[in-house]
C-alpha cells in the first residue's frame, strides 16, 4: 500500500489535473451558459416550440452534468487531502480507505480529461451513420450487414439508440446500403472515428471452393443538426417523391406509398427514408437527414477555405482504407490510421470498438493540441 507521503503527492498532482482541466474547458463560461439557458427554460412561451425547447432542455441538461462533474472532483479531491492531513500514521486504516478513493478519482478525472476532446460544436449531437458496399459484390453486401450488427451492438453497449431509416437488400444476402439515426450524448462525436473504408478479408461463406475473398465498405457519419444551428432549406429548391416501401412491413408497404425521397435541387443531394409507416414521419426523417448533409457540406467548404489560405493540404480521410478486419489466414483487426492491433476479432464484430476510438481521439488531439500551440507560437 502507498505511504502517506506518496498519497500526498498523487493527490497534489490529481488536484493540478484538475485545475488544468477546468480552465481548458473554461468552467465559468459554462457556468455563465448554463445561467442563461436556465433563464430561457422560465421564459413564458418557452414551450411554443417544442422541438427548439426540448434541445435547449438536453443542451442544458449535458451542460449542468459536466459543471458538476468537475465541481464534485474538485471538492473529492479537497476532502481526500483534508483527511490526509489528519491521518496519525502509516498503520492508520483510514489510509487504505483514502488510497481507494484516490483511485476511484483519478478513474473519474481521466474520463473528463478524454471527454475534454470533444471541442467541437458538433460533437455532442446525434449521428446519421451510413454503411455503403464496395467491391466485393455479395461479400461486400454481407460485409455491410455484418457492420450494421457491430454498430447496433456498439449502441447497445453505450445506450445509444439507433434506428434503421432506410435500406437497400442485396439480392442474396446482406445490404448495399444502409441509413441509421444514431441518438444518444455525443453519438456524433465517438462515431466521427469511424469514417473511411473498413475491408474485411475471410473464407467467403458464399464461394464453394472456400477461397479467401476481400471485400470493401464505406462507414460515413454525420452530425445530425440541432436545432439552434439554422440550416435554410427552401421548399422551390427541394424535389419531393414518394413510393411503395421495400422490405418487411406486412400488407401497409405494398399499398401505400409511404416511402420518401427527397433531391435537393442546388447541390443535388438526394435522401430517403422508408423506415416508417407514416409518409409524415418519413418525410420529417427525410428533412433532418438532408440538413445534416448540407450542414457537412458547409464545414468542408470552411475547411476547405482555411486550408487555402494557409497553403495547407491535409489528408482526405473520407475515402481512405481506416482498418482491417482479418478472419483468415489468421485474425486480427488493424486500424491503419493509430496502428492499433486487436486479436479478439469476434468481441470487436460484437461492437467493442471503442479502443478503436478512443485511440483516434486521442490521436486527433495531439494533432490539434499541436497546431494551436503551433498557431499560438507564430502569433507572438
Amino acid at each position: 500500500m502507498a505511504s502517506k507521503a506518496e498519497l500526498n503527492s498523487q493527490a497534489s498532482q490529481l488536484a493540478e489535473r484538475i485545475v488544468a482541466l477546468m480552465r481548458s474547458l473554461d468552467i465559468d463560461a459554462m457556468r455563465s451558459q448554463l445561467q442563461k439557458l436556465l433563464a430561457q427554460s422560465q421564459e413564458p412561451g418557452f414551450w411554443d416550440d417544442r422541438a427548439h425547447a426540448q434541445a435547449t432542455l438536453k443542451k442544458q441538461d449535458r451542460l449542468q452534468k459536466s459543471v458538476q462533474s468537475l465541481e464534485q472532483a474538485e471538492r473529492d479531491c479537497q476532502d481526500i487531502q483534508e483527511f490526509l492531513e489528519v491521518v496519525e500514521g502509516e498503520a492508520d486504516p483510514l489510509l487504505a480507505e483514502l488510497a481507494d478513493k484516490l483511485a476511484q478519482l483519478e478513474s473519474r478525472v481521466s474520463q473528463l480529461e478524454f471527454h475534454r476532446m470533444f471541442r467541437h460544436e458538433a460533437d455532442p449531437n446525434n449521428a446519421i451513420l451510413s454503411i455503403n458496399s464496395g467491391a466485393g459484390g455479395t461479400e461486400a453486401q454481407d460485409w455491410v450487414a455484418m457492420l450494421l450488427r457491430l454498430y447496433l451492438r456498439w449502441c447497445d453497449r453505450y445506450r445509444m439508440k439507433p434506428q434503421v431509416v432506410d435500406a437497400l437488400a442485396g439480392e442474396e444476402a446482406g445490404y448495399k446500403s444502409v441509413v441509421v439515426s444514431v441518438e444518444g450524448d455525443y453519438a456524433y462525436g465517438y462515431l466521427k472515428a469511424e469514417n473511411g473504408i473498413h475491408r474485411l478479408v475471410r473464407i467467403s461463406p458464399f464461394d464453394a471452393n472456400a477461397r479467401r475473398h476481400t471485400s470493401f465498405a464505406s462507414v460515413f457519419v454525420i452530425p445530425e443538426v440541432s436545432q439552434d444551428i439554422e440550416i435554410d432549406v427552401r421548399d422551390s429548391d427541394l424535389r419531393i417523391d414518394t413510393y411503395r416501401a421495400s422490405g418487411a412491413g406486412g400488407q401497409h408497404v405494398n399499398k401505400t406509398d409511404s416511402a420518401v425521397r427527397i433531391t435537393h435541387l442546388p447541390t443535388g443531394i438526394v435522401v430517403q427514408c422508408q423506415n416508417e409507416r407514416s409518409q409524415h414521419k418519413n418525410k420529417a426523417m427525410c428533412m433532418k437527414i438532408l440538413k445534416a448533409k448540407l450542414y457537412e457540406r458547409e464545414l468542408k467548404e470552411r475547411e476547405a477555405a482555411l486550408d487555402k489560405m494557409h497553403g495547407e493540404k491535409k489528408e482526405i480521410a473520407w475515402g481512405s482504407q481506416i482498418r482491417s478486419y482479418t478472419l483468415h489466414p489468421y485474425r486480427l483487426v488493424k486500424d491503419h490510421r493509430t496502428k492499433l492491433e486487436i486479436g479478439n476479432v469476434d468481441a470487436v464484430l460484437d461492437g467493442d470498438i471503442m479502443p478503436f476510438i478512443e485511440a483516434f481521439l486521442l490521436q486527433q488531439d495531439k494533432v490539434e493540441t499541436k497546431d494551436v500551440d503551433h498557431g499560438n507560437s507564430n502569433n507572438k
